[in-house]
């Protein structure tokens, strides 16, 4: 085996000076479903793919999560690793509120989730964290979109995808994006995004989304009328 057991212990280096467990946990995030996130003028868009079973009920979101009233959280890879990440950041979130006694910064939210994945990759008897998590939110500096991965490294971007095909959906991205584009465009531009590698190429079915408008400052799940009116002005994102 090329890894020769480096591969047992996050705190071990290979030779050739990588951490095989990291970029194990990037290929079960690369295995999830696309989520998206999308910065426009008037807001911040996020979208999952997510598949539910036959019997499923659908009016539950599993991978878009509410941090607090201004952020919010869309996670490709392990689920319930994006679950335990969440909740540290509600508790983080809610204790700068009660220190500061003002809302936390999207960017501080992120160092502090990416904070939390690095020390998974320093101690023995841990495993990193198998998720990224596209963390999006408007604060006083305006509207943000950080992505975590479980190496700790966080970033930020105007649009973003993670998850299965996210290479081609950000090329997609680079080519539609503009940073002038309306809240309404942004969703469509998700919902075309995620349609570009989904297997039904069409509709909003296997779509959830939610949006936190500059004006409101709350994070509101979009419903399934919602979508599909949005889905009309999806065609318009050439997939040439």
């Amino acid at each position: 085996m090329a890894s020769r057991g480096y591969d047992m212990t996050p705190t071990m280096y290979s030779p050739d000076g990588r951490i095989y467990q990291v970029e194990y946990a990037m290929e079960t995030v690369k295995r999830g479903t696309v989520a998206i996130g999308i910065c426009s003028k008037d807001g911040v868009i996020m979208a999952v793919e997510e598949k539910a079973r036959t019997l499923q009920t659908t009016d539950i979101t599993q991978k878009i999560f509410q941090v607090d009233f201004h952020i919010g959280v869309a996670a490709a890879g392990y689920i319930p690793d994006a679950r335990v990440q969440v909740d540290s950041a509600r508790f983080f979130s809610q204790g700068n509120k009660m220190t500061y006694d003002e809302l936390v910064e999207v960017a501080t939210v992120a160092k502090h989730l990416a904070d939390q994945s690095h020390q998974f990759t320093q101690y023995g008897g841990v495993r990193p964290n198998g998720v990224s998590l596209i963390i999006a939110g408007i604060d006083q500096k305006g509207e943000s979109i950080y992505v975590t991965d479980p190496s700790g490294t966080y970033v930020q971007f105007a649009a973003v995808a993670i998850g299965a095909g996210a290479d081609d959906v950000n090329e997609f991205l680079e080519k539609h994006y503009n940073a002038d584009m309306s809240m309404d465009d942004a969703a469509s531009l998700a919902i075309a995004a995620i349609n570009l590698k989904a297997e039904q190429k069409e509709g909003v079915k296997d779509i959830k989304m939610a949006k936190i408008t500059t004006e409101a400052k709350v994070f509101e799940k979009i419903s399934e009328s919602g979508l599909e009116n949005y889905s009309q002005n999806a065609s318009k994102f050439s997939l040439e």
